[in-house]
């Protein structure tokens, strides 16, 4: 992964855990934030292809609190990760959103 990549996945990450990307006033999902971001930032950012999720992540994509996340997601990381590989990564991992689930402005097909 390139520099430039890894120094925005980190300041997404930092933000995102400082709550300054998230949407305000909603409860602290249950699960490791964190975590996904961590384990699951590589496959869900917009550039690059579409790859399946690392055992790691998948670890984590399982004991989180995926819809309450998608709940918290802005304008701002909808910019900086794609939402198609979100829903990828979410069913490869065995915890698939439904359809018609809103994650960020996105909605589920």
């Amino acid at each position: 992964m390139a520099t430039g990549s890894r120094i925005l996945i980190g300041l997404t990450m930092i933000l995102i855990i400082s709550g300054e990307l998230l949407v305000p006033g909603q409860a602290t999902c249950q699960g490791d934030i964190e975590g996904l971001m961590r384990e699951c930032a590589v496959y869900v950012q917009r550039p690059g292809p579409k790859v399946n999720p690392s055992a790691a992540c998948c670890k984590v994509v399982k004991r989180s609190d995926i819809p309450c996340a998608c709940g918290r997601i802005t304008a701002s990381v909808q910019k900086m990760i794609d939402m198609t590989k979100v829903v990828l990564v979410t069913s490869f991992c065995g915890r698939p959103l439904a359809h018609g689930t809103k994650c960020g402005s996105y909605t589920v097909p």
